[in-house]
């Protein structure tokens, strides 16, 4: 038990940075955007591909952030420019980087233009890069030593991966608030909320939205890199209902710690990431469900996830205007009584 929910932890915070990609176009900039199925493969295709061909984990991994930003970029661009509705040209952006993952992931075929997937088994990635510094500090040995004196007999191979993830995801959470209180930030924000206000103060909001498109999807791109490092391997089908999984956790986050402030908002993201994927991972330990039906998990998570606030919220309005009627309630009384006795 424990062993799988380490693992649906590690896996949380690297989906986290997807998640908050999500939120910059669903909450921040009200887009929906279908890129985030394509763009994800596009990181996951970009990083394996370049490492498999022996360019350093780093290098493979800022140059899947780019491809990922571009393809953010022309999804913006066919919808101001090309004047195309934000739902469809979210979907032909997905479609098109279906043929580009194939042939991104082609570069390390020789006799074959496209390729489904690549392993990266025996490459060297950004954990393992880490993972040969962290085995010398021995702070492995002393964790794992505290939990089986604390009865966890299953313990991780290495906490090495959790500590970077951790610490990529901190730094990227800080970024993402600090620019969201820019002046940059703050015009996409305002472009989500009002596009006729912010285009009154000369704002260029085709601009805005391109760019937060392009943040977006390269955030998107940066959590495929990682889960292909992590997992060993990029497939052109692992990004589908990517968007669905980004929009449980933003659901999930913001329903449990609420919405009042960026800070609080950026960690309610991270948070139901890791939530989803804990909730994910004990649904699966039930006997009757399998691996296949993680989609129809993830849709059930959702739903609940949408559901049960509006449930709460009206139970809770129905408390609020029951104790209102009762205070009416003793106010006509007291005032009846006054009156008896006048």
């Amino acid at each position: 038990m424990f062993l799988a929910l380490f693992g649906a932890v590690e896996q949380g915070i690297i989906y986290a940075i997807m998640a908050l990609g999500v939120y910059l176009t669903f909450r921040v900039l009200d887009f929906p955007d279908l890129t985030v199925d394509g763009s994800f493969v596009t990181g996951a295709a970009t990083a394996a591909t370049m490492v498999l061909l022996g360019y350093h984990p780093i290098l493979a991994t800022l140059v899947a952030i780019v491809a990922g930003f571009i393809a953010g970029c022309m999804t913006g661009i066919l919808h101001t420019k090309g004047k195309i509705n934000p739902l469809l040209s979210g979907i032909l952006m997905m479609i098109a980087l279906y043929s580009i993952n194939l042939r991104i992931m082609g570069l390390t075929a020789e006799n074959t233009i496209g390729r489904p997937n690549i392993p990266l088994l025996n490459s060297e990635t950004i954990f393992s890069k880490f993972q040969a510094f962290w085995s010398n500090l021995g702070i492995d040995d002393a964790l794992n030593s505290l939990l089986k004196g604390m009865g966890i007999q299953q313990v991780p191979g290495t906490w090495s991966v959790l500590i970077v993830i951790v610490i990529i995801t901190i730094l990227i959470k800080l970024v993402a608030d600090w620019f969201l209180k820019t002046e940059v930030g703050l015009a996409i924000r305002a472009t989500g909320d009002n596009k006729r206000m912010i285009r009154s103060f000369s704002a260029n909001t085709d601009t805005l939205i391109i760019l937060g498109l392009g943040l977006s999807n390269a955030l998107v791109a940066f959590s495929g890199a990682l889960i292909a490092q992590y997992s060993k391997f990029a497939d052109v089908s692992m990004g589908i209902g990517m968007i669905v999984i980004g929009l449980a956790s933003v659901i999930i986050g913001e329903a449990i710690f609420g919405t009042k402030t960026i800070i609080r908002t950026t960690f309610a993201v991270i948070a139901g990431a890791i939530i989803y994927r804990i909730i994910l991972a004990l649904a699966l330990r039930v006997d009757f469900l399998d691996s296949g039906d993680m989609k129809l998990i993830t849709a059930i998570i959702v739903i609940l996830a949408l559901i049960l606030p509006q449930f709460i919220n009206k139970r809770k309005e129905r408390k609020r205007k029951a104790k209102r009627a009762a205070k009416l309630t003793q106010i006509k009384q007291v005032e009846q009584g006054g009156k008896g006795l006048a």
